[in-house]
């Protein structure tokens, strides 16, 4: 399987879509070799979210690397963020602007649809079904689409990040009520910053299921790694940052689900 499932008794149902660090044996050779450490990726997130269990969340996470395929880009490969830097659906940069690939052993058009075949498209259809599963249950569902990168990244943006970039599509993906509980939450903890709908104000997960008038609401969260672990090789889990900022997604994550029972008088 490309991907993991865990099911909860929640109305949340939390998405990890760049956490995946494998690369298939038979794509390798095409990398340059620094492309295998796979230092793109959203470490150690699942470790973080220590929370899942005791808030009922489902969790969906794939194996594969966002170097084989990036999961939260449309699969027309549209810029998300036109006018900015863009990864693409298959991506062919690091982070940095440096090429992903040896030179002319880019994937072409027939592989890139491979790849949307084998591990996009499962992915999304299991996305959606679970959504469908949660919502029919419960009468609505809270997609929490969990991320993390490097503070600073040129390439992306300018300067350093704020500590935690939540967004909902500019409001178009969940109720205002919402983002206001989470954006509350966070600002309890006077640590660490935030902004609602900055550079980052959601990927096509948030944007394409985020949904409110048919009571699907999603939030993307896309959180500085440097408040948890070490941003450089071998990015190591730092246990003593990670237990400060653990309390903190717990109570965005509970007033998000909060704030969605008071909208539906649950």
């Amino acid at each position: 399987m490309s991907l993991i499932l865990n099911r909860g008794t929640a109305p949340l149902l939390v998405s990890m879509p760049h956490i995946g660090t494998d690369i298939p044996a038979e794509l390798r050779e095409n990398y340059v070799p620094r492309a295998l450490d796979v230092e793109d990726t959203d470490w150690h997130l699942v470790r973080l979210y220590n929370c899942l269990p005791a808030l009922g969340a489902s969790v969906l996470r794939p194996r594969c690397s966002r170097y084989v395929i990036d999961l939260n880009r449309p699969p027309d490969d549209a810029p998300m963020y036109p006018g900015a830097s863009n990864t693409e659906l298959c991506p062919t940069h690091f982070f940095n602007g440096d090429l992903l690939y040896r030179e002319g052993h880019e994937p072409p058009p027939h592989e890139r649809q491979r790849r949307r075949s084998l591990y996009w498209q499962p992915y999304h259809d299991t996305l959606r079904t679970e959504l469908e599963r949660i919502k029919a249950e419960h009468g609505f569902v809270l997609l929490w689409d969990a991320h993390s990168i490097r503070s600073r990244i040129p390439w992306l943006f300018e300067g350093v990040l704020p500590d935690l970039n939540i967004g909902t599509a500019s409001g178009a993906s969940a109720h205002e009520s919402i983002a206001r509980a989470v954006a509350a939450a966070a600002a309890a903890y006077g640590d660490v910053s935030q902004v609602i709908n900055g550079r980052f104000k959601g990927g096509y997960i948030t944007r394409q299921y985020g949904d409110p008038a048919s009571d699907v609401h999603a939030v993307q969260l896309e959180m500085c790694q440097n408040l948890y672990m070490s941003e450089k090789p071998p990015f190591r889990y730092k246990d003593d940052r990670a237990a400060r900022v653990q309390p903190v997604l717990r109570d965005m994550m509970s007033a998000a689900l909060a704030a969605c029972r008071k909208l539906y008088g649950r």
